[in-house]
């Protein structure tokens, strides 16, 4: 599944583990993406979604 939320474009992130020694390894962040289907133009699509743009009702019209 892609990691790219389709409303808001929100994506993977890239930063560092830092240990208690102060030793860096290279991590990522994931958003939380899920398929949903939703009203787009007029019909039903299934597309995918970040959970922050599931939670305001004004950007994802949920299909029933």
């Amino acid at each position: 599944m892609a990691n790219v939320c389709e409303i808001c474009g929100k994506g993977e992130m890239a930063g560092m583990n830092v240990s208690h020694s102060h030793l860096k390894t290279k991590r990522t962040w994931k958003p939380n993406i899920q398929r949903v289907h939703a009203v787009v133009d007029g019909e039903v699509k299934s597309i995918n979604v970040c959970t922050r743009c599931m939670r305001t009702n004004s950007k994802v019209q949920r299909a029933n």
